[in-house]
């Protein structure tokens, strides 16, 4: 599956500290979400909003707690990026994604993904600040009444000193004084026609869905379509007969004080197959078990813990997962 630049740094921040959502347990307290500006995202096929505020001032700082080296590493990449595109990810209180799949040719899917970033900075201020990063290697072009800036990078970005990405080009578009859009050239003209009230269709349920923990750091909901699954090549006749009744999938990140929690839920189109996925994946539970006794240092104790932790469940047509990791388990994985 072909993935295309979007503002992929925010999504990575969340990968660095995910595990699963527990009802119970006291919240790390987050600023609240803020459903109104996913609201203003394009018709999606899928939507995410990010608390990076509380991610990078909160989360991060607490998970890597004992592994300081680490937090230093990534707060140099944030600087760098920072220093290459004008973008500010500390500045930037909450991110809201939309994706939309398409299927140009058989077997092949790509991901075109918008952003929407809002928080205490001046848009205009950060777009100066872009056009001084880069160099003079940008353009400006005009699409109903708004100014678009496309910012010319061409290198590799590194986030959380884990993942690379090849950036070509940023497009971004300031809506107000206090929201950025940002995508790639051909997608952007999507957001601002959302602006302008030209794009009628609305993403409430799928704004329901990742809104569905409104104190989780990171939630997200999305369709599932038939040719997305087909193009996913599972390689295992059951269990892609398993998939075959998905229709939507949505989830959270949460932290407490000491864990991080993860819930995934998979909507399916009767009970009965969400009791087919849930038995397939209790077997696949155990059958990993074997594979993760073998695993040694870091990674192994991250692998049974979130094994250790794993629940699987079914309500009518859904499947919910949920597990939890110490923090403390997280940081020695992160410095590997």
């Amino acid at each position: 599956m072909k993935v295309r630049f979007l503002l992929l740094a925010s999504i990575v921040f969340s990968l660095a500290t995910v595990n699963v959502y527990g009802q119970t347990r006291p919240k790390t307290a987050v600023t609240q979400a803020k459903p109104s500006l996913m609201a203003s995202l394009p018709a999606s096929d899928g939507v995410a909003q990010v608390q990076l505020r509380s991610l990078l001032n909160e989360v991060l700082p607490q998970v890597l707690a004992t592994n300081p080296s680490k937090l230093a590493e990534i707060n140099a990449d944030l600087d760098r990026f920072r220093t290459r595109t004008g973008l500010d990810p500390r500045s930037f209180e909450q991110i809201a994604l939309g994706v939309k799949y398409t299927y140009p040719s058989p077997g092949v899917t790509k991901v075109q993904t918008v952003a929407l970033a809002t928080g205490t900075f001046s848009s205009a201020a950060m777009v100066a600040a872009g056009r001084v990063a880069s160099d003079g290697k940008y353009r400006e072009e005009k699409y109903q009444g708004k100014t678009i800036y496309i910012f010319t990078v061409d290198e590799n970005v590194s986030i959380l000193g884990m993942f690379d990405f090849s950036v070509k080009e940023i497009a971004v578009a300031p809506l107000d004084a206090n929201t950025l859009a940002l995508a790639d050239p051909a997608n952007i003209h999507s957001v601002i026609d959302r602006s302008r009230g030209r794009d009628k269709v609305l993403n409430t349920e799928l704004i329901a869905l990742a809104t569905s923990d409104p104190n989780a750091v990171i939630g997200f909901g999305s369709n599932i379509s038939d040719q997305l699954l087909k193009n996913l090549d599972i390689g295992n006749a059951p269990i892609a007969q398993d998939l075959s009744a998905l229709r939507q999938v949505y989830g959270s990140v949460d932290t407490t004080p000491k864990d991080v929690d993860v819930f995934l839920a998979a909507r399916t189109v009767d009970a009965p197959s969400a009791q087919n996925l849930a038995d397939t994946l209790a077997g696949l539970k155990q059958f990993g078990a074997f594979f993760v006794g073998r695993l040694t240092g870091a990674k192994g104790v991250l692998a049974k813990s979130a094994l250790t932790n794993l629940k699987i469940s079914t309500q009518a047509n859904e499947l919910h997962v949920r597990t939890a990791v110490a923090q403390s388990d997280i940081a020695p994985f992160l410095g590997n």
